[in-house]
């Protein structure tokens, strides 16, 4: 996957990390950030949905659409696709712009609107990545956990950089039973739940 990255979507790739990095530290607003994962993120959490057993790969929290690239890499060695929630308009038509751009749009759903609405009538999930508002992560992994399949895997970013925020729902999932779950200490934190 990482050998064979397209061109365009490389270019890609290097140019929402520059408009990242400088979203740090010129005082852009918080919202209007990319707030996007750094690039061992993207490789770890496409490496991950490559090995994911057969079912959906959906993706919360689409921003620019920098880690849906990474995704789709997977996607297109696995032959998936992925569907992709963004609640934000502006981020949504920045994502479908890196969609094009990247060569994905084929294989990426960009479903624009908030994602708790649309999880509950999803079913057969082998692959979640979650990377939105964190004060909306406990709810979605509600309503992601029931709906994986088995050996599916929910990976939630920021474990580590936003521990505080997030710690409820991380407690809850290495105490949950319905899954094998740890944090790993790549990029922000990655919470990583592995369905039984």
């Amino acid at each position: 996957m990482f050998h064979n990255i397209p061109p365009g979507m490389a270019r890609r790739m290097r140019d929402l990390e520059e408009i990242d990095a400088r979203d740090r530290d010129d005082g852009t607003p918080r919202l209007e950030r990319l707030r996007q994962v750094p690039p061992e993120t993207g490789r770890f959490i496409a490496l991950l949905a490559a090995a994911a057993p057969p079912g959906m790969v959906i993706e919360v929290g689409t921003s620019a659409g920098y880690s849906a690239m990474w995704l789709a890499l997977a996607c297109r060695e696995t032959g998936r696709s992925l569907a992709t929630f963004e609640v934000l308009p502006a981020k949504a038509a920045i994502a479908r712009e890196t969609f094009r751009l990247a060569g994905v749009d084929d294989i990426i759903t960009l479903v624009e609107g908030d994602a708790r609405e649309h999880l509950a009538a999803l079913d057969g999930i082998g692959y979640c990545f979650l990377d939105a508002e964190k004060e909306v992560y406990a709810a979605c992994y509600e309503l992601v956990v029931p709906r994986l399949v088995p050996g599916g895997l929910l990976i939630a970013d920021n474990a580590i950089n936003h521990y505080e925020t997030l710690k409820p729902m991380i407690d809850r999932a290495l105490a949950d039973e319905r899954v094998d779950a740890m944090v790993v200490p790549i990029g922000k934190g990655e919470l990583i739940c592995r369905k039984h």
